[in-house]
């Protein structure tokens, strides 16, 4: 059984922190749970990779690599793994074809909002499932700092 430890940071000036709050962030990190997502055909990992390249090209931002991994059930459950790799970052999905879930992810740590990114994945969803239920989003942010104007 794994365990999350968070531990505070006093002081690190290796990394130039030296306490205080911890005040600033330089990215954002979209995280999305659907359930009810049905391949019927069109629906697969290229489909979804499609999209992806879709709303990482409208969020105007530079796609390093994008690749996806069907899995049919031999060795992983049948699903996809798809990545598409931004030099700020990335966008993932990850599908259970056998049990409706899929998992998106848009990270970015340049000038791009992940929120239009995710935005623009859960329309091109939802505008082809009808039975498509989204179960949880989040932000969170990321590469937190202590923010340097302030001290």
């Amino acid at each position: 059984m794994a365990f999350l430890r968070i531990i505070e940071i006093k002081t690190c000036p290796e990394l130039g922190y030296s306490g205080g709050s911890m005040t600033g962030a330089h990215g954002k990190h979209v995280y999305v749970d659907y359930n009810g997502y049905h391949r019927n055909g069109v629906h697969d990992g290229a489909w979804m990779l499609e999209k992806m390249i879709a709303a990482a090209n409208a969020a105007k931002v530079r796609i390093v690599h994008s690749y996806v991994e069907e899995f049919d059930g031999v060795i992983s459950p049948t699903g996809f793994a798809a990545m598409v790799l931004l030099d700020e970052s990335h966008i993932s999905a990850h599908c259970y074809y056998d049990k409706g879930w899929l998992a998106v992810d848009a990270f970015t740590c340049g000038g791009a909002d992940p929120n239009g990114i995710a935005d623009d994945l859960d329309e091109a969803l939802r505008s082809t499932m009808d039975d498509l239920v989204l179960i949880r989003r989040e932000e969170v942010e990321r590469f937190l700092h202590e923010d340097l104007e302030k001290t």
